[in-house]
């Protein structure tokens, strides 16, 4: 199984779109969490940097340009979803990503408090 660290670029990323009220409360994660292929053609118009800004995790040894090196993914890359968040703590806790699970969950307190 990989082995994950937590990324600070995704935790700032998500801190600022829940101060900028960028977030959606209620939605069905299943229906609305980015596809390949809308992985793909956010990738198209974006940078590797801002891609990973979506995910709290990074898996240990991965090549940086790479979707694998990207994991726990949090919004639809436009808005923070809370069930996204709460995927990525129940995902996270799983898995045994203890540090992206504590991670999450501290977002997803953080958004709660707002």
């Amino acid at each position: 199984m990989a082995e994950y660290t937590v990324n600070p670029d995704a935790v700032e990323h998500a801190r600022h779109l829940i101060d900028k009220k960028q977030y959606v409360l209620r939605s069905r994660w299943n229906e609305v969490s980015p596809a390949a292929d809308a992985e793909n053609g956010y990738l198209e118009r974006h940078s590797w940097a801002e891609y990973g800004a979506w995910h709290p995790g990074l898996t240990v040894g991965a090549n940086d340009e790479t979707k694998a090196r990207h994991g726990f993914v949090y919004g639809d890359f436009r808005r923070l979803h809370r069930m996204g968040l709460i995927a990525c703590v129940y995902r996270a806790s799983e898995w045994g990503h203890k540090d992206v699970e504590l991670a999450a969950h501290d977002l997803l307190q953080y958004l709660d408090g707002r």
